[in-house]
């Protein structure tokens, strides 16, 4: 039986909706809670571009990314992220990296719907 949560971005901080996305999809709220098995939960986030969101942060936080060659580091800003991607790229990095680095994250991830 899968479990569907809703979480509403609007007026909250990105971080504050990823960390409870994250908590949700790692099955952290059960009773039953295993960290090697990925529960079945699908968590959608709903109002993500009506996310409070500081103009300073649009500037200066930077997501970067690496080629794997060198000189190979790129960086953009958060402004530059969302007019290229919109604002679910946003929520989908934050929620990415609030969840464990294992073979269960790309599972985990899977279950998370996000709607602008």
């Amino acid at each position: 039986m899968i479990m569907e949560f809703t979480l509403d971005a609007e007026k909250k901080s990105i971080g504050r909706v990823a960390s409870q996305a994250a908590i949700l999809l790692m099955g952290k709220d059960k009773p039953n809670y295993k960290r090697n098995v990925a529960p079945s939960v699908k968590v959608n986030i709903v109002n993500i571009s009506k996310a409070s969101i500081h103009s300073k942060n649009m500037l200066d936080k930077k997501y970067k990314r690496f080629s794997g060659y060198p000189g190979g580091l790129k960086e953009t800003t958060m402004e530059k992220v969302i007019e290229k991607k919109g604002y679910s790229e946003i929520m989908r990095m934050a929620v990415v990296g609030m969840l464990p680095s294992n073979k269960l994250r790309k599972i985990m991830m899977k279950n998370l719907i996000l709607s602008e």
